[in-house]
């Protein structure tokens, strides 16, 4: 027969009670009866019956993340950081992707929804507010993450992305480029914002952007961005005015743009310099080390994770909050125009 709590409470010569709030980790419990009791689990192999604890705390002790693509490495990190912050204190991540489809987001949902998560984590496709609704009818609490929606007030964590824009724009101005050109995201909040920040940069430099200098890669910027960056800056290279800078959305849409560069018999940085955003791991590597700018995807991935666990614990409804993570540039060998900034 498999251990039950009460089999544990009998060895210890302690309550069931007791048990059971070593198992919620609360804070009633001093440390050496929790290691005798964890000792003990541990001993007779105890697995906690989660059906019968969720029918007991209303909580099934699991949270819902869904993501537009799990292979990016930005979406990739933030789930693997809320996923280990989350499990210790005992809770599981259900974790999907919706692959920028608004519709396949929408039944991911559903299925989260259905499973009666404790907390939803979303960074969205979608267009409109109506799903958004749907989960607040549920009563299940829910946050936004790395992208906004306009007129739905909701707990949000991400990057501040006109701040991306604008030191990344910046950057590459104060490096003596003149025609800084912006391969744009899809028509979502982190696209918008980064583009009203090249916006904002240009215009405190006394620039304009000239006309085809601002190029979409379409609908997906994340680990397809590589062909949408490599098509969007060959239409840039064969302009009249050809860009001396480019601002690119994110690393994959930077690493096809730079690619294009290459091909066309150009150098990086001297004839076009390049600024990512999203500081990927292997960015150090590449044959000309990409700048780019940090999201902080560390920091975002733990401060969702522990907005996410109390909305988990409080049973009341507690007020939306806002978290804008300031970004911060890297600089590397693909925007280092001026000798003396080496």
């Amino acid at each position: 027969m498999p251990a039950r709590l009460k089999d544990i409470a009998n060895d210890l010569g302690l309550s069931v009670v007791t048990i059971s709030k070593v198992l919620r980790n609360h804070p009633d419990i001093g440390e050496a009866t929790r290691k005798r009791v964890l000792k003990r689990m541990k001993e007779l192999d105890y697995q906690p019956n989660l059906a019968a604890r969720s029918l007991i705390t209303g909580q099934t002790w699991t949270i819902g993340l869904v993501v537009p693509d799990l292979l990016h490495p930005f979406f990739a990190q933030i789930a693997k950081l809320i996923s280990a912050e989350v499990r210790k204190k005992g809770y599981s991540l259900f974790i999907s992707s919706s692959d920028e489809d608004p519709e396949l987001e929408r039944q991911e949902i559903k299925q989260l929804l259905a499973r009666r998560v404790d907390v939803m984590l979303i960074a969205s496709a979608q267009w409109t507010i109506e799903t958004f609704r749907q989960i607040e009818q549920q009563k299940i609490p829910y946050i936004l993450l790395d992208r906004q929606l306009a007129g739905l007030e909701c707990n949000f964590v991400g990057v501040d992305d006109r701040a991306v824009g604008v030191l990344a724009t910046s950057h590459l101005a104060e490096q003596g480029c003149k025609r800084i050109a912006h391969i744009r995201g899809p028509e979502v909040s982190t696209a918008i914002g980064r583009l009203d920040g090249y916006r904002q940069a240009l215009a405190s430099h006394r620039m304009t952007p000239l006309p085809g200098h601002i190029v979409s890669i379409g609908k997906s910027g994340d680990h397809r961005g590589e062909r949408g960056g490599y098509e969007a800056a060959t239409k840039l290279l064969a302009s009249k005015k050809r860009p001396d800078g480019i601002f690119c959305f994110n690393d994959p849409v930077a690493l096809g743009a730079m690619r294009a560069i290459l091909d066309a018999g150009l150098r990086i940085p001297e004839d076009v310099a390049v600024v990512g955003c999203g500081n990927l791991s292997y960015s150090d590597f590449l044959r000309v080390p990409l700048s780019s700018v940090d999201q902080g995807s560390k920091i975002i991935g733990k401060r969702a994770a522990a907005l996410a666990l109390a909305l988990a614990h409080n049973k009341a409804p507690l007020r939306p909050k806002s978290e804008l993570i300031p970004p911060h540039l890297v600089v590397r060998a693909s925007s280092l125009r001026l000798p003396a900034a080496k």
